[in-house]
């Protein structure tokens, strides 16, 4: 566990959510939880009403490193072409990383079922962003349907982080991106 015994026993619980229900899963018990912060199940109680507000917590929390991940460093010159071809560059790059377990935030989704849940609720606000930014670039790059490309990038996006987060599919081939490709020169996207 990467935390100190500076940090706050709030970012104490959420850092080690945040390692914990990616690397592990939802379903990791409070008293684990706990134990890696180092702080106590009555401190965790004070600070969030139940492990379901840790959760969501903790994946709000990681929203702007995950936005800042997919964002191109030369968002203002290039192309929407070369902004959307950018995010699966780093899925594939991110893939190659020891530990990767793919999206976290569609893991949870998965894994929740439950669209009311707090945790749900954030990360289903997570991938429409990323939707509305493929359409986004859809729509200033020319595409013929922006919405309908949207959600076609985010069927590759999900089944690429889900096959390599189960450690099904390597994505180091370029298979990802030649994909994408194959997608943007058949929607006309510019």
């Amino acid at each position: 566990m990467a935390t100190t015994d500076k940090a706050s026993p709030r970012d104490r619980l959420l850092d080690a959510a945040g390692e914990l229900f990616y690397r592990d899963g939802v379903s990791i018990g409070v008293e684990a939880l706990c134990k890696s912060a180092g702080v106590s199940k009555r401190s965790m109680y004070q600070l969030f009403g139940s492990k379901d507000e840790v959760l969501a917590a903790s994946l709000e929390r990681r929203r702007p490193w995950y936005e800042t991940q997919l964002r191109s460093p030369d968002a203002d010159t290039a192309t929407p072409r070369e902004r959307i071809g950018y995010v699966f560059r780093r899925v594939e790059e991110n893939a190659a990383a020891p530990g990767y377990c793919g999206c976290p935030y569609l893991a949870v989704l998965v894994e929740l079922k439950d669209g009311e849940h707090p945790a749900s609720v954030v990360a289903r606000a997570a991938k429409e962003l990323l939707q509305g930014y493929f359409e986004q670039q859809a729509e200033q790059g020319g595409a013929a349907d922006p919405a309908l490309l949207a959600r076609q990038l985010m069927l590759i996006f999900d089944g690429a982080s889900a096959r390599a987060g189960a450690h099904i599919e390597h994505l180091d081939d370029g298979l990802v991106t030649r994909t994408v490709t194959t997608l943007l020169d058949a929607a006309g996207l510019k």
